[in-house]
């Protein structure tokens, strides 16, 4: 594929993920199973099965008739109210046979289908509020999954001359969105990207992560100057956000063939790999955080790196680096990427993601967004061998491992 500017726009093409939806036939498969599940209570049957059993081999008649009412309690649990009220009727029918059979009194065996009636009935009506409150929670999902994609837009496998991956978890997981943000756009200036962390966690903050998004997508387009760009989002912060509100952040762009600007705001230094080491980009000239410029005199620095192809550069939280596990040690994400760093960016986040979930013992308690992007070989319509960085535009720790495994 080739990954050369369009010659009309000046943009970098975008190659969207293939689409593997299931067809039309496959949902409507998926839902008749599902309603075939809630409408068979398998396990109440079951269970008014066993007492049945019990009560045929025991005969003790009324003392086990009155454990079927177990059998509608627990269909309430995990079935629609037709399905409580099928076992509620199975129920009261074997109990008149058992009854019957084992000669039970007729005001004992009345007494026992009266309480499986009122055990029935208000099983069903707990299975009713059950299925209304399921079906409000699944609109409310409907609804942040939907606000996730506008706000978090998917990011293709490939932009411009770039491999990318990302992974993003809320702690809030019912939400789905939260306070950490992510964008990458194709512009006439370049890829450029933005990762960014609100200040709070959770809906609240999703508010200011849509704002930010805005302003940087519609920035991006219109700043020829990273710096312009940045600077158009802090305005924007300064005039709608409180005095104790802030985002840290990170943004970049490939303005040119071998050139990768950053400007960082306060935010988690990129991890850069280049020639199996792992550096962390620390910024030249430290800046206050996106929303805060207002109460100091610093402004952020345009740090220019060599960017050159099989070059790779993480973006990322620090709901990934704070992440702590039983012991209260925090992630070493430096040294998970350089363990599990590959020519895959999606492979690499899958695995540094699934590490760091067994990390924190299986959930994330803040939220946490990683994105990963690789330079490939270069097309022919690309110079592949970039020129040298400004002297002390770069600034990159010591290497904290040489020897990442593949």
């Amino acid at each position: 594929m080739s990954h050369a500017r369009d010659r009309d726009g000046g943009h970098w093409p975008i190659r969207p993920f293939r689409n593997r939806a299931a067809g039309a036939g496959s949902a409507a498969r998926k839902r008749a199973a599902a309603q075939l599940a809630v409408c068979t209570p398998v396990l109440p049957v079951l269970i008014v099965s066993v007492v049945v059993l019990v009560d045929v081999v025991c005969g003790a008649g009324t003392v086990w008739l009155p454990l079927l009412a177990a059998g509608p309690a627990l269909a309430a649990t995990t079935s629609a109210p037709r399905g409580v009220l099928g076992v509620g009727l199975l129920a009261a029918v074997l109990g008149v046979m058992l009854g019957t059979r084992d000669g039970v009194p007729g005001h004992e065996l009345t007494a026992v289908l009266s309480a499986l009636a009122a055990v029935t009935l208000a099983s069903g009506l707990a299975s009713a509020l059950r299925g209304r409150r399921e079906r409000v929670l699944a609109a409310v999902r409907s609804v942040a999954e939907t606000a996730q994609h506008a706000l978090l837009k998917p990011v293709p496998a490939t932009v411009g001359p770039f491999q990318v991956a990302v992974r993003y978890s809320a702690a809030a997981a019912e939400a789905r969105i939260g306070g950490d943000l992510y964008a990458l756009v194709a512009t006439p200036y370049g890829v450029r990207l933005i990762v960014g962390d609100v200040r709070g966690k959770g809906l609240p903050a999703v508010g200011t992560a849509a704002l930010v998004l805005g302003v940087f997508r519609e920035a991006a387009y219109d700043e020829p100057d990273l710096l312009a760009v940045v600077d158009r989002i802090e305005r924007s912060l300064a005039r709608n956000l409180g005095c104790d509100d802030f985002v840290t952040a990170v943004v970049a762009g490939y303005p040119r063939a071998g050139h990768l600007e950053v400007v960082n705001c306060g935010h988690a230094p990129p991890l850069l790999v280049r020639s199996d080491t792992v550096v962390a980009v620390e910024p030249a000239l430290p800046a206050p955080p996106l929303g805060l410029r207002a109460l100091t005199d610093e402004t952020p620095g345009l740090q220019v790196l060599p960017f050159a192809d099989g070059d790779q550069l993480l973006l990322y939280t620090d709901g990934v680096t704070e992440a702590r596990n039983h012991g209260r040690e925090f992630y070493p994400l430096a040294e998970g990427l350089a363990r599990h760093v590959s020519d895959e960016p999606a492979g690499t986040l899958t695995a540094l993601h699934d590490e760091l979930l067994a990390h924190v013992g299986g959930r994330l308690h803040d939220d946490a967004a990683l994105l990963l992007l690789r330079k490939p070989a270069a097309s022919p319509n690309e110079t592949t061998v970039p020129e040298p960085a400004p002297p002390g535009a770069a600034a990159l720790r010591t290497p904290v491992n040489t020897s990442p495994s593949r």
